[in-house]
């Protein structure tokens, strides 16, 4: 690693520590030429699949195209951001373990839709409103239906 101050090629680590959750590594670094001291994050680089559109096309995931869309379900509704961030990498976690090169996207979005299912009830029916494209109320009706019905089940469990 480079010294961002001098360029010197010799740095010692004086501190790591697990953050993120354990999926990252903060390093305390010291120039062994300059003496200037600098913070470092270590993560593993892991390759998301490709997504295959429903029209075929296929492009590379994004990340932030996904953050967008949960955080239009969540929107005025009661979650945090860190519980969206923590939603965000369970996705990206159940995609690597599918162990496929190319995921489509009706994948992505019913891994999207389970996830939301539990964090919250309105986030979960206005994410499968657009994803699964209501026609008119009662289509709402019958997933809200089927959501209490569910949610009875697990209670009686």
């Amino acid at each position: 690693m480079h010294c961002p101050f001098c360029s010197h090629t010799e740095t010692k680590v004086i501190d790591s520590r697990l953050v993120a959750d354990g999926d990252q590594i903060r390093r305390r670094r010291e120039c062994l030429e300059c003496g200037e001291r600098y913070t470092t994050f270590e993560t593993a680089e892991l390759v998301l699949p490709r997504v295959i559109k429903s029209n075929g096309n296929r492009q590379p995931f994004d990340e932030e195209k996904l953050r967008n869309g949960v955080l239009r379900a969540i929107e005025k509704r009661p979650v945090s951001i860190e519980m969206v961030e923590s939603l965000i990498n369970r996705i990206k976690h159940k995609l690597r373990e599918t162990g496929e090169p190319e995921v489509k996207t009706r994948k992505m979005g019913e891994f999207v839709m389970d996830e939301l299912r539990v964090l919250d009830d309105v986030a979960y029916v206005r994410f499968a409103s657009v994803y699964r494209s209501f026609q008119d109320v009662s289509e709402f009706a019958k997933e809200i239906l089927k959501l209490d019905q569910e949610k009875s089940i697990n209670q009686d469990e």
